[in-house]
């Protein structure tokens, strides 16, 4: 697999169009592998296996960050009617701030379910955590968005 890392990381590069990225895709794509290999069948292409596996992360991080976009625009387009477009927007960029004041493991509850559409029982087996955990994840995640939003309009 080491002797694979120029090819992959040239492959990353072409589907990415950035060094940094294609650099994180091919590190990712490797640990996959390893925790798959097990699935590898030795008379199959080891080239092969690892592209396939490179060339669907690549894909699933874009449908990924698709979604991320969605819910951001949707969250920015839910106008109320007596709201400024001033705070709509104040909203909107403030958004990320926002979330890094929660703690990781909120956010990460929150992303996973939220941004990314996972169901409870996905998002609990990825943190390796009992559903129930990740339901009280999730909503102490948007208790504390609503706080944190409430707070900065009421300092404003």
């Amino acid at each position: 697999m080491v002797g694979l890392l120029p090819e992959l990381r040239a492959f990353s590069r072409f589907l990415s169009h950035d060094r940094v990225r294609a650099d994180d895709l091919v590190q990712e794509a490797v640990m996959r592998a390893l925790a798959s290999r097990a699935q590898f069948d030795p008379s199959t292409n080891l080239k092969a296996w690892t592209f396939t596996i490179l060339r669907n992360l690549f894909y699933e991080q874009g449908r990924r960050r698709k979604r991320e976009q969605a819910v951001l625009e949707q969250y920015g387009s839910g106008t109320r009617m007596n709201a400024s477009p001033d705070a709509d927007s104040y909203q909107v960029s403030d958004l990320d701030s926002m979330l890094w004041q929660l703690s990781p493991l909120l956010r990460e509850a929150l992303m996973l379910v939220g941004a990314q559409e996972m169901s409870y029982d996905e998002a609990a087996v990825i943190c390796g955590v009992a559903v129930g955990t990740m339901k009280a994840r999730v909503s102490r995640a948007r208790a504390a968005l609503i706080a944190i939003r409430d707070c900065a309009v009421k300092d404003n």
